[in-house]
């Protein structure tokens, strides 16, 4: 017996724990039963284990997703689309492969190796067997694969594109959204199983997993997110059906009363990055016509102040957790409406001010096809609406939509917690 293995380390090496014939002795002393000799084993292994090294694959995969296609979009506003083997496009399809290759590996392991550690804690799929957040990670591999050669044919069919959401960017951006979704889903099953240090460990990477998410639903809405829109109701519309589902998820599923914060300013910090890096690499443009005199990667804008209703909304959630769930969200998504007008409002006006054109808020950028008559370029607020009672139409819609997100966001957060799979 001493032999064998409790997830990948020998029995006794675990400290205080002594193997004997069919019982666990503790310092030598008590004596347990098998059930409870399993629990203990299991929280052992919970204390001391690291983090496995396909989860590390994911969030690698994903990390090289984001890079690739914020580093793909400027491309495209500095460089044009000159050709399909562009560094970022191979930074984003290379996440495909990586998510591929050890999501396939789980499964393949988890299905063919009964000693497998995870083959009690997995589902069953078409014969196959792995923990749940491997199959979805798997097809979303797939979905971003396939999307490659599809959108090279587009490109060479139809030109270049005219909106971000072509046929070919869905489906690249349901195989990134089922690759994040899958790597939050296998980050959440090892955490929900795990205790003490371990624990801790893996709600580090859920922040990050989660921020991924939120920074993927906000870009997918960056063509009318710009700030030239900000003074309009269509913004926070749009704003408040893109991120507050995942402030309320992450603060529902971790046990950190900061969680919101946390992951809001791993959000911010993660978009201040390119915002400042990019600029630093030469580029021009290679397609025309050329309106902007372009000569480094264009950044993204800077991003929305988003930190400004993570931290409203964890001050107000510890002084409401024991209201009923519907209470909680109508208090918590109206703060978090509010807060963001408070906060965005006046600083898109700064945006729009001499005052930001520096390197700090980069907004002398403009993709190289952007006429100088745009308001963009012009610094000219456009109003999408064009009288006050379509302005508080909205807004009152937009009310409705953070309440009824963070209320989604908390069931998901609370189903989230179950996942043992």
């Amino acid at each position: 017996m001493a032999g064998s293995e409790v997830g990948g380390q020998p029995r006794d090496f675990i400290p205080g724990v002594k193997w004997g014939s069919g019982v666990t002795q503790m310092a030598g002393t008590i004596s347990l039963q098998p059930p409870i000799q399993a629990r203990s084993v299991e929280r052992a292994y919970a204390e001391t284990a690291s983090i496995p090294w396909y989860v590390w694959c994911c969030v690698v995969s994903v990390l090289s997703a984001v890079v690739g296609s914020a580093w793909d979009i400027s491309w495209h506003e500095t460089v044009g689309r000159d050709t399909f083997w562009t560094p970022a496009h191979m930074l984003i399809y290379l996440s495909g492969v990586l998510a591929g290759i050890a999501c396939g590996y789980l499964i393949l392991s988890t299905t063919f190796q009964k000693d497998s550690r995870l083959r009690d804690v997995s589902v069953s799929m078409w014969g196959f067997r792995g923990p749940l957040g491997a199959f979805i990670c798997a097809w979303g591999a797939v979905a971003m694969i396939a999307a490659g050669p599809f959108d090279n044919w587009w490109h060479n069919s139809y030109g270049l594109d005219v909106k971000i959401l072509s046929p070919p960017h869905v489906l690249l951006a349901l195989g990134m959204l089922g690759i994040r979704f899958g790597t939050l889903v296998l980050v959440l099953a090892e955490m929900n199983r795990a205790e003490g240090i371990y624990r801790r460990r893996l709600e580090r990477i859920l922040f990050l997993t989660v921020v991924f998410l939120m920074g993927m639903t906000v870009g997918i809405a960056q063509e009318v997110t710009n700030r030239i829109l900000m003074h309009g109701a269509k913004f926070y519309l749009v704003i408040m059906f893109a991120a507050p589902i995942w402030i309320a998820t992450v603060a529902w599923v971790s046990k950190n009363r900061w969680a919101a914060t946390i992951m809001t300013a791993m959000w911010t910090a993660i978009h201040l990055s390119f915002v400042w890096i990019f600029p630093l690499f030469p580029a021009v443009p290679k397609l025309g016509p050329v309106y902007q005199n372009v000569t480094h990667l264009v950044p993204p804008d800077f991003p929305l102040l988003l930190i400004v209703p993570a931290i409203v909304f964890d001050l107000l959630r510890q002084h409401t957790a024991a209201w009923s769930r519907w209470k909680q969200a109508a208090v918590l998504g109206a703060a978090f409406l509010v807060s963001f007008v408070a906060a965005q409002w006046p600083f898109a006006d700064f945006l729009m001010s001499p005052e930001s054109r520096n390197r700090i808020f980069q907004t002398t950028n403009f993709p190289y096809f952007v006429p100088p008559t745009s308001p963009w370029v012009r610094n000219v607020f456009f109003h999408t609406e064009h009288t006050p009672g379509q302005f508080w139409v909205k807004m009152a819609i937009a009310l409705v939509a953070a309440i009824l997100t963070v209320r989604l966001g908390m069931s998901w957060g609370e189903w989230m917690r179950r996942i043992r799979r």
